[in-house]
């Protein structure tokens, strides 16, 4: 399963579950919309694509 940080690694900004601004590489390093517009899409930590996160739906995080 989908590993959901709650925070951008570089600004610290909350990144919930239901965020449209959540940017992820392969890796599942974390990041902001505006972290993610710095690095040009490109993760920090490994070099990889950065691309939205899916939502993940509040009903399913009760389980």
């Amino acid at each position: 399963m989908l590993e959901l940080r709650p925070n951008c690694e570089r600004c610290d900004v909350d990144l919930p579950p239901s965020s449209l601004a959540a940017r992820i590489c392969s890796f599942e390093c974390t990041f902001c919309a505006d972290c993610d517009e710095h690095f040009a899409h490109v993760c920090p930590n490994c070099g990889g694509e950065l691309v939205r996160r899916p939502v993940r739906p509040a009903e399913k995080l009760q389980k």
